[in-house]
């Protein structure tokens, strides 16, 4: 092919190998960085490609799978399940229907389910071509899909609070507005107990703007915890939490938040890892 029409070709494809490459990894200046290397693996091959299209879904895939192995180990059970089980949703396109505060379960899937479940069920890929790419069964590529939706649902159904309130603090330590946006219902609101506000919190915010625009930029010295088997986050001074946010999160929307610091309550805090910062 002339080199011309091959940097024509391969600059038509960027956009959607980005966008794949996005879905993948969670993080788009990462995924630019691999479909670079895969322009720079195209631009050094001499090999005669019949699909310029597929070739390069493959390759930065692959990169994306390279990327993803060097984040987890990956035991070798599920890279090859050894049992296959019916898949009953295969046409359930549930990776469109993840808002930012699922992505914190996306990221917990293994590098197999996740290639798998986002080439699948966000792109449509069949499994031959996924086996192909994993270099496994379409069997394989199937359970793994299998495996990693149902991952997802259960997270959904058992841990979308968890992942609702990692994520509006990452969004809110990171600066992210327009996430603290969409993760607030138009009339949330944040109370305060008298002990927090004496503390030094607000008595109250309305709003779902006004609540964006006081977390954005902001609690970098708010951790993660449980209370009472409850997902939050807490104010730490010297080791001990001063202030608690308590979220109230209805279908994965934050309703409402409670700034509390009554002894009683905070007794009851515990530290819990936080799975934005782990991911």
């Amino acid at each position: 092919m002339d080199p011309t029409a091959r940097t024509d070709d391969f600059e038509a494809e960027r956009p959607r190998l980005v966008g794949l490459a996005t879905r993948i990894l969670g993080d788009h200046a990462e995924a630019e960085d691999v479909v670079q290397q895969a322009w720079l693996r195209l631009h050094g091959t001499d090999t005669d490609i019949e699909s310029l299209p597929a070739w390069l879904t493959t390759v930065t895939t692959r990169l994306c799978l390279d990327r993803l192995k060097s984040r987890t180990p990956v035991p070798h059970s599920d890279i090859e399940p050894s049992e296959v089980t019916p898949d009953i949703a295969d046409d359930v396109a549930l990776a469109d229907t993840v808002g930012v505060a699922l992505q914190a379960v996306i990221d917990r899937l293994t590098p197999g389910e996740r290639v798998a479940f986002v080439l699948h069920d966000s792109f449509g890929f069949d499994f031959a071509t996924i086996a192909a790419i994993l270099d496994t069964t379409p069997a394989a590529a199937r359970k793994l899909a299998s495996r990693a939706r149902g991952k997802v649902r259960g997270a959904g159904a058992e841990r979308a609070d968890w992942a609702v309130v990692d994520a509006f603090m990452a969004a809110a330590r990171e600066g992210d507005f327009d996430s603290l946006l969409r993760l607030l219902a138009p009339d949330a609101r944040i109370t305060a107990d008298a002990a927090a506000v004496a503390s030094g919190t607000p008595e109250r915010v309305d709003g779902r703007r006004e609540i964006a625009e006081f977390f954005n930029g902001s609690a970098h010295a708010a951790l993660a915890v449980l209370v009472d088997e409850r997902p939050g986050a807490a104010w730490f001074h010297r080791g001990e939490a001063r202030v608690l946010f308590d979220f109230d999160v209805e279908d994965g929307i934050v309703q409402g938040i409670t700034f509390r610091a009554e002894p009683d309550v905070l007794a009851r805090v515990h530290r819990r890892e936080d799975t934005r910062r782990s991911a």
